[in-house]
Parts: structure tokens; sequence; C-alpha cells
């Protein structure tokens, strides 16, 4: 694995921030945070992300996760718990991404990009113009 762009590592730069308690199930093993809750607190992240943003079933349009790329920096443990920084970046014509960093005591230990498509339902459609324009304010810094 490539060593993860330092700027994508400071929550700084990120808009939406989410603390998260991890729990003693969360633990494999070698007595670290399993990866697959790592994934489950990152989509949490994303949820809560569409939340603030305005994100409602109702939209005219249907968001579909196209593409979820996770990287794991370092190991994370019970019961210190981890906060979820979120941010927008490279919006498009009919998708957009949002880019994570999941911090535990000051440091990342993973981070996260996923790709939204706008849908129809069926097919991609282009973003609409007023939810384009509520991407802004939550734009990677």
């Amino acid at each position: 694995m490539a060593k993860p762009d330092p700027a994508l590592l400071d929550p700084a730069r990120y808009p939406f921030a989410h603390e998260v308690t991890t729990r003693f199930a969360d633990l494999d093993p070698n007595d670290h945070i399993n990866n697959v809750a790592m994934a489950a607190v990152l989509e949490d992240g994303r949820v809560r992300f569409n939340m603030a943003l305005g994100l409602r079933r109702a939209e005219n349009f249907r968001p579909m996760v196209a593409s979820v790329s996770i990287d794991y920096l370092a190991q994370a443990h019970f019961p210190q718990p981890m906060t979820c920084h979120v941010a927008a970046c490279d919006i498009g014509r009919s998708s957009w991404q949002m880019q994570q960093v999941l911090v535990q005591e000051g440091r990342a230990v993973a981070t996260c990009r996923t790709v939204v498509v706008c849908t129809d339902g069926q097919k991609a459609i282009p973003l609409p113009e007023d939810f384009r324009d509520r991407l802004g304010p939550w734009l990677l810094k």
C-alpha cells in the first residue's frame, strides 16, 4: 500500500466530524478494533454527513454508492473513542466523492474514499444544481 497523502490526514480540512464510542464487541483476536467494525464506523460517518448535508430520501434523485476504498493505517483500540471526519470532494457531472479520515487519540487509523453516483434508480443522471450548490460548504479544505 502506498503511503496516504499527508494532507488527507489533517482533520482540520474536513468540515464534518462525528465521534464514535468503540465497543468491546468490535475487538478481534489480536485485541484491536476489527477492520469490519472500522468500515461500519466509516459508513455511519457517511450517513451522518449526508444528514448534515440535508440529503433526504425524498430528494428528486437516488444517490448510490459505486465504490468504497479503505486504507487501514494503524491499529485502533478499545475503549478509546474514534472521530470520523468527512468532506465532499471531486464533484462531477453525475457523481461526487467523499473523503474521510478516522482518528483515534490524535492519529489517523484509516482513510476512506467513496464514490457516490446520482441516479434515477436505474441509471446515472446529472447532479441537480441545488444539490451541487449544497455540497459547496462541505468541500474538503
